[in-house]
């Protein structure tokens, strides 16, 4: 009877920390995005790179630059074709850990920091020392960020102890790569964040001047549905008419 009382006792325990599994995110297609954050690199390898913000009326208008175009840095080695952003043609894809960050586009979901508030029309993230974004690919929170303490399931063995990570995450946005749905090993954590200088690639992210990041924070409305967008040149040149493409120089 004990041994049944124990059973049905630690049962119990382990139903209360399972929480019922979160609906699949909605992916607003990019014919609805108002707002696009435009980032070339001249090849596949290359670690430095041009942004430039975009922002139109409605879905039917012309794609208007914003201010200046701005340096950032993208992975170790480069980038590589997102999986469902890439042509048939393609022969290579972004994996967990390959230092690559993604090409194709993306939404541009929700930001995060460091600060108590910052100035933006984006839900806000502060970042305290629970905050995680899970890299495990046994983990049902991968490419999740997650607070340690209010998850059902820890279930990870490797993570990102963001509020850890200065400068580059004393500011940032999640990039909702590999995220509709969440596949095991295409790669995770992919976020807009401030680099740690101009000749330091990232693990697969893509970062830029504080100060760039800070207006891109500002400037982001969710009801415009922002997108990243970002290719190699001459992929840009490529699609630019069939994806419907800002008018890139």
């Amino acid at each position: 009877m004990k041994a049944l009382c124990l059973l049905l006792f630690l049962s119990t325990a382990i139903a209360a920390q399972i929480k019922k599994p979160e609906p699949a995110p909605v992916k607003v297609p990019f014919s609805e995005s108002l707002q696009a954050i435009v980032v070339t690199t001249d090849n596949w390898t290359d670690t430095k790179g041009e942004a430039q913000l975009y922002e139109r009326r409605d879905a039917g208008s012309t794609w208007k630059p914003v201010g200046k175009e701005f340096e950032i840095v993208v992975g170790r080695s480069g980038i590589a074709w997102a999986q469902d952003s890439a042509p048939e043609s393609a022969k290579e894809f972004k994996k967990e850990g390959d230092g690559r960050s993604p090409a194709g586009m993306f939404p541009l979901t929700f930001a995060f920091g460091k600060a108590e508030t910052v100035t933006s029309k984006l839900s806000y993230r502060r970042l305290e020392d629970q905050i995680e974004c899970v890299d495990d690919v046994n983990s049902h929170h991968y490419n999740k960020v997650v607070g340690r303490l209010q998850v059902g399931i820890f279930d990870w063995k490797s993570s990102e102890k963001m509020a850890s990570i200065t400068p580059e995450y004393d500011l940032g946005i999640f990039v909702a790569y590999n995220s509709y749905p969440v596949v095991k090993g295409n790669g995770s954590c992919i976020f807009l964040h401030i680099w740690k200088d101009s000749n330091t690639p990232t693990s697969g992210c893509t970062a830029m001047a504080r100060e760039d990041m800070e207006r891109v924070v500002a400037w982001l409305d969710p009801t415009k549905n922002p997108y990243l967008i970002q290719l190699p040149e001459d992929q840009y040149k490529a699609f630019r008419r069939s994806w419907n493409l800002p008018k890139h120089d």
